[in-house]
């Protein structure tokens, strides 16, 4: 038991060397790289506004779930312990099978589910604990796992993407590929060839591997809260707004649901 709390217990461990900057942080810029997980849902929920109660609190949930994601990450690359990574890891997991919960559209739904999204929710659930068995059986695969959940969320948000006529989701949309594309460079580039990287002297993809996923991650998530809007409220005009100029190229999204004659 004792052992999950030990530093340096956890197989996992990453191209930046090791307690090089601090006595105290084994990976120090990998530690620090997570700031954005936490500020950019700090954010988003103060932004959030405009929506039901059901929908606000799933929402708060969302964005929750990611800052714990990036504390958690945070306390696994500042003692690579092997708790640390269980709590990264099975954070991840469960913030998967959550967004797919509440974000998944009902048009989308298979037959079985007859439109309910509580058995889509029961589901989710069933796939979350399956997952954290699977997880603490063979931990050394939990990375490789985790990636191939993504790819049903990254072919609906391209689909919705597609299908949608408003040109500020299409241009969110390319932010979100973009930075996602660049986030796995760098993640391949850590693993595979960390001693070109370190002969180079810069072994801190994996920090921007944090920092782009944490754009990539909110953002999607913004889009996917637009989708949920407009689907549960037809009757208003789901906006997608950028904080703090809205004529910013690079602001910060976010959705908001408004009367349709409200200019």
């Amino acid at each position: 038991m004792w052992k999950l709390l030990e530093r340096g217990s956890s197989p996992v461990d990453w191209c930046e060397e090791n307690y090089n900057v601090s006595s105290m942080i084994a990976e120090f810029v990998n530690t620090f790289s997570n700031i954005l997980f936490v500020a950019i849902p700090a954010t988003e929920m103060r932004l959030l506004r405009s929506c039901g109660n059901k929908q606000k609190l799933g929402f708060f949930g969302i964005w929750i779930s990611i800052m714990f994601i990036g504390l958690s990450s945070a306390y696994f690359h500042a003692t690579l312990s092997l708790l640390g990574q269980f709590l990264d890891e099975l954070g991840i997991l469960w913030l998967y099978c959550a967004a797919f919960w509440i974000f998944y559209p009902k048009k989308m739904f298979p037959k079985i589910l007859v439109g309910n999204r509580k058995r889509l929710g029961l589901f989710c659930l069933a796939v979350a604990v399956f997952g954290t068995g699977l997880s603490i059986v063979n931990p050394i695969w939990n990375a490789f796992a985790l990636m191939s959940l993504c790819i049903p969320s990254v072919i609906v948000l391209a689909l919705k993407i597609a299908a949608s006529g408003n040109p500020r989701v299409k241009r969110l949309g390319l932010v979100v590929w973009v930075v996602w594309s660049l986030a796995l460079i760098c993640w391949i580039n850590d693993k595979v060839f960390c001693d070109v990287w370190r002969r180079i002297g810069f072994p801190y993809l994996h920090a921007l591997w944090h920092a782009f996923m944490a754009v990539t991650c909110c953002f999607g998530c913004v889009l996917f809260s637009y989708f949920r809007m407009k689907e549960d409220f037809p009757d208003g005009k789901t906006v997608l707004m950028f904080w703090p100029n809205d004529e910013w190229v690079f602001g910060l999204p976010y959705a908001v649901l408004k009367e349709k004659d409200e200019e």
